[in-house]
């Protein structure tokens, strides 16, 4: 296979073995990171009661999202680690940017949901 154009981008073991520490020593601090942020989100509910459920719901759910990107991030960072060559590579990054944008999409209308109930929420009389 000395005409594949990918051959030169081959994967010493021990790079792969070292990428794939690095990402799960990256993986357990971002869990880390969203317990923290999980326990802050959960902290500032209890100091602001009088806070509205609109905004309670959107930080809820963008701490969601942002869990579930960057779990998708570590796990197609892990299929990269086993890829056998460029055009395994690049299926997946097509894979990956697929899912991601149909993802993305979905996230930001019900963002955009829950904002639109806030703020017809907001704008009602108070009794």
């Amino acid at each position: 296979m000395a005409n594949d154009p990918f051959e030169q981008f081959a994967i010493p073991n021990e790079l792969r073995a070292f990428a794939e520490q690095s990402v799960t020593q990256a993986r357990k601090a971002f869990e880390g990171f969203i317990q923290a942020a999980n326990q802050a989100v959960g902290q500032m509910q209890g100091q602001a009661q009088a806070a509205h459920s609109g905004a309670n719901e959107i930080a809820h759910k963008s701490m969601e999202y942002a869990e579930q990107n960057v779990a998708a991030t570590f796990e197609f960072a892990q299929k990269l680690m086993h890829a056998k060559d460029g055009a395994e590579v690049m299926g997946l990054q097509s894979e990956y940017l697929g899912r991601q944008m149909q993802a993305l999409s979905k996230q930001v209308q019900e963002l955009g949901q829950s904002a639109a109930r806030m703020v017809v929420d907001a704008a009602r009389p108070k009794s």
